[in-house]
């Protein structure tokens, strides 16, 4: 009886040992991925992506060099990092402006298409963060758009001194960050994060929780169900950075926003699948709106749809910003 005993206590710290591992190296592989250090960091890769990619923002951006148009800021977050964005004011002077946030693995530079969108084409004062851990902002993992959420609430604050303190805003992220961008409209509206000049947001591609969204890639990735695995690494991720892929969750941010979203997704989208969009569009208050994408995969909606994008976007935005 002792013996068997023994044996299955053995059996459990083994158990519980594997168990721990294998969600150390899930919380490693999702939130340090190797895209932090070859992608988001290499800022003259990202540059010459985007003269390769988009060939009118690349001379757009050119152009905005050669004058110096093409301004870095930088400031703290609460936590005391070092956070950059990228920043350009409208060629006329105006309150009109756009806060916009990069994805998972991007930067600010992948970012000026749609800078390019609110600065060239709306004549909007832009201003474009290099979330915690990417670009040349300071950190060392992703955060999933739940801790960036209070970064981009720093940002738009500064954006409204830096363009005058009479702003109207619209927050615009694509994937995570879209899911950042709804993380913070749940915000805007209460408490200490109450910011009267964001007048609405556009999200294209977010996710409706970073579980639901490591779940997904748990099974697509390594063909492997959520439990135990999925809770273990969840658990940890609160342990050493202190949330939970549970509680970053843009669909419960959404409920809590009654002020004028733009949902775009690709209906050819299998990353952030495609049904993500209906929950989150159907838990937000109006007003709202949203635009499936025919044929669009993941986070191209604006690559292989410029014009109607454009339009789309330019036509909401102008309902509210004035």
């Amino acid at each position: 009886m002792k013996k068997a005993l023994r044996y299955t206590l053995v059996v459990l710290v083994v158990l519980a040992a594997v168990l721990t591992g294998a969600g150390y190296y899930m919380v490693n592989y999702a939130l340090k991925p190797e895209g932090l250090v070859t992608r988001s960091r290499d800022i003259p890769s990202s540059l010459e992506y985007m003269h390769q990619t988009y060939p009118e923002v690349g001379n757009w951006i050119d152009s905005l060099q050669s004058v110096q148009a093409l301004r870095d800021l930088y400031i703290e977050n609460e936590e005391g990092t070092k956070l950059h964005a990228l920043y350009v004011p409208a060629a006329d002077s105006t309150g009109r402006t756009a806060v916009i946030v990069h994805g998972y693995t991007d930067n600010a530079v992948r970012m000026l298409m749609i800078g390019y969108l609110y600065s060239r084409r709306l004549g909007y004062n832009i201003l474009l963060p290099d979330l915690y851990g990417h670009g040349m902002s300071e950190g060392t993992e992703v955060q999933m758009g739940w801790k960036d959420r209070l970064d981009v609430l720093r940002w738009t604050e500064e954006a409204n001194r830096l363009f005058g303190n009479h702003t109207q805003m619209v927050v615009h992220g694509i994937s995570m960050g879209a899911a950042t961008t709804m993380c913070v409209a749940g915000e805007v509206q209460h408490g200490l994060h109450r910011q009267p000049f964001v007048k609405c947001f556009v999200e294209d591609c977010g996710y409706t929780s970073a579980w639901d969204e490591f779940k997904g890639e748990l099974k697509n990735q390594f063909g492997l169900p959520a439990f135990p695995l999925l809770h273990v690494a969840s658990a940890l991720c609160d342990m050493k950075y202190g949330w939970s892929f549970q509680e970053a969750s843009p669909l419960e941010q959404v409920g809590k926003c009654t002020l004028p979203m733009l949902f775009i997704h690709g209906d050819a989208d299998t990353f952030v699948p495609t049904w993500m969009v209906y929950p989150l569009y159907e838990a937000k208050p109006a007003p709202k709106e949203l635009w499936i994408v025919p044929g669009a995969e993941h986070a191209v909606a604006y690559k292989e749809n410029a014009e109607a994008y454009t339009r789309k976007v330019g036509d909401f935005v102008s309902k509210y910003i004035h």
